[in-house]
């Protein structure tokens, strides 16, 4: 069902893959970290790691548990590679939001002139660049919540589908032939979407705080003297 689902659909909502106990881990590893370098940002409406699992090495093996290896060799096999992760806060004061996007870059350690990789952008030291769209086809993200999550509080929404339609322009969505999901997950639950997925999301208007682990993998290397900046395995 869940497989399906991402083909089709582009995403799915995984049941509680952490219990309550795994919850208060993750937080506690989060909250214990120091937070004084260009990787931490942190605004009236958001609080952000970027790097997280490179910054705050203890999390990795609080994130990937048995259960959610279980789940990414269900879903995807063997193969796959940590390739981005980030931490979001969003607060439950927060007026923080998202329009309408495909998630188009990735993190590398260096820039190169190679055919099919461009345009580039440097993102708190880091290159970033859009690669070829096979790279992104081959690329699944998942988001971890600690916190329930549904329209009042920042859920996704999502437009089904859109995965499948290459590059995707917001200002092109057709909403006399698209729909609209939102994507309400529990706490401890994950949702599993691809990266070309057409993705937003609103503010917050229920007081309820939103924090999310988002972590990119995918199975394809890139052409020397490209690597991927956060390459960690999973399996």
């Amino acid at each position: 069902m869940h497989h399906n689902a991402i083909t089709e659909k582009g995403y799915t909502v995984l049941p509680p893959v952490y219990d309550g106990e795994a919850i208060a881990q993750l937080t506690s590893i989060i909250e214990s970290a120091a937070q004084d370098n260009a990787s931490f940002r942190r605004t009236a409406d958001l609080f952000a790691i970027r790097r997280v699992l490179k910054e705050i090495p203890a999390l990795y093996d609080a994130v990937f548990t048995p259960a959610l290896r279980d789940w990414i060799d269900t879903l995807f096999g063997k193969g796959y590679f940590l390739v981005k992760s980030i931490y979001f806060d969003k607060p439950g004061a927060s007026n923080w939001f998202v329009s309408y996007h495909q998630d188009l870059t990735i993190s590398v350690n260096t820039r190169a002139d190679i055919a099919g990789f461009g345009p580039w952008t440097v993102k708190q030291e880091q290159y970033a660049v859009q690669p070829p769209l096979d790279i992104l086809e081959n690329m699944f993200t998942l988001r971890i919540h600690l916190d329930e999550t549904d329209a009042d509080n920042g859920a996704l929404r999502v437009v089904p589908g859109s995965h499948r339609k290459s590059v995707y322009r917001a200002a092109d969505i057709d909403w006399s032939m698209e729909t609209e999901d939102t994507c309400a997950v529990p706490q401890g639950g994950v949702m599993v979407m691809k990266p070309l997925l057409l993705h937003a999301s609103g503010r917050t208007v229920n007081g309820k705080s939103r924090r999310v682990l988002h972590l990119e993998c995918c199975n394809r290397e890139l052409p020397a003297p490209l690597q991927w900046a956060e390459r960690q395995s999973i399996n």
